[in-house]
């Protein structure tokens, strides 16, 4: 008795270190978000004589970044921002190049005229911003490769997709961090589909219509998105569903795996998960530590191992929270995201309900695979979910670059 309290109390002990040690760890009460972003397409006829033979066009990007400061009384330095942009298309891009440009715009101090970052300080419950111009500029066309006559293609058109990173400093009390966040700009988006041109696969006893979009991210507005795509083709008694994946990355739950710092706990515990699992890196574990907290973490494995040896399998999953299984580690998702890890998506049935009203039918957040799995994270009212579970088995929206993270299903 007393060895078992002992051991107990020395349990307790480990958990609430654990827990102080991840708490207090470094971190900055900085954060960085963007707002503002327009994209300026060439006007006919503008192109420009750039030397003997070579004509060029160019699109102009330009937005805001902002950094706020949570703290009320933490002074954070900001000494270094880069800005790293790539450029995603439907072709050879080789012959593109993008030049970015930061000005600062801080509240109380002039910008600099020749675009030098100069260490800043943002000071407690403030913030500054930062003007970002970029040219993405081109060949205004060139031979199409085996064509019979010299058909000329405007490099510009093969782009629809800015990525930009940005890689900045923290410098404070905490010590010097580096953080790297990413948002993606659409420059150009698909038409809407209409009801003369959807085309219905007929499932069991339904029919479903995956939707194609531009690549989402962080600017998007979900609301707008399913607006936008879906409302042309919707009618009563319809279902709307969206990914999991497309639902998280709108709501910024993605970080580059460099914003990452694995502890020991991590390290170790990532070993013993299946290779596939997103789990099974230091940095996919210490993202879900990160979320739900290092005892439950720990303790979850270790029911979880005890449940197995009696055969319940899957323990770990439902003591750790839904998070664990939906947290895509890289490679999981589709380019620029299958270099970050993404987690699931917060307030799903929040999101359904908002969702819904927005749209007028109802809305189901889903967890689809190409093995014929499928999970309903959260559905508003009116949703059947055996109709859904039928009409998705097969994986209408895809797992690959199919751009069609919304999907309708009809009743038959």
């Amino acid at each position: 008795m007393c060895l078992a309290l002992i051991a107990a109390l020395g349990f307790g002990a480990l958990l609430l270190w654990l827990e102080l040690r991840h708490r207090l760890r470094p971190a900055s009460p900085l954060r960085l978000d963007s707002h503002s972003w327009t994209v300026h397409e060439p006007a006919a006829g503008s192109a420009t004589e750039a030397s003997p033979g070579a004509v060029t066009a160019a699109i102009s990007v330009d937005g805001v970044l902002r950094l706020s400061n949570r703290h009320a009384r933490m002074e954070v330095m900001v000494p270094e921002v880069e800005l790293r942009p790539t450029l995603l298309g439907k072709g050879d891009l080789s012959g593109v190049t993008v030049t970015a440009r930061l000005t600062a715009a801080h509240p109380d101090e002039d910008s600099r005229a020749d675009g030098y970052w100069a260490a800043y300080i943002v000071k407690g419950h403030k913030q500054t911003e930062a003007r970002v111009m970029l040219t993405i500029a081109a060949p205004a066309g060139r031979p199409a490769a085996g064509a019979a006559e010299q058909q000329q293609i405007d490099p510009l058109t093969l782009i629809d997709t800015l990525w930009l990173e940005v890689l900045w400093i923290n410098y404070g009390p905490f010590g010097r961090l580096q953080r790297r966040d990413g948002l993606l700009i659409p420059l150009r988006k698909p038409e809407p589909l209409q009801p003369a041109t959807a085309r219905w696969r007929t499932g069991e006893a339904c029919q479903v219509l995956p939707l194609p979009t531009h690549l989402l991210g962080v600017l998007d507005d979900p609301a707008e998105v399913l607006r936008r795509y879906a409302a042309a083709v919707l009618q009563p008694g319809d279902i709307l569903t969206i990914g999991e994946t497309p639902l998280a990355v709108m709501q910024g739950r993605y970080q580059h795996p460099a914003m990452v710092e694995p502890s020991a706990l991590a390290r170790l515990l990532c070993r013993v998960f299946h290779p596939t699992s997103s789990l099974a890196t230091a940095c996919g574990l210490q993202t879900l530590i990160d979320d739900v907290g290092p005892a439950r973490v720990l303790c979850a494995w270790l029911a979880g191992t005890l449940m197995k040896l009696v055969g319940s399998r899957g323990g770990f999953y439902r003591l750790a929270g839904e998070q664990a299984r939906l947290i895509d580690d890289i490679t999981g998702t589709t380019p620029p995201y299958d270099q970050t890890i993404v987690l699931g998506p917060a307030q799903p049935e929040r999101s359904c309900r908002e969702l819904a009203r927005a749209l007028g039918v109802p809305v189901a957040v889903v967890d689809v695979n190409d093995l014929g799995r499928v999970k309903v994270l959260a559905a508003s009212d009116g949703c059947d979910e055996g109709l859904l579970l039928r009409a998705l088995r097969p994986n209408p929206a895809g797992n690959a670059n199919e751009r069609t993270p919304l999907v309708v299903v009809r009743p038959a």
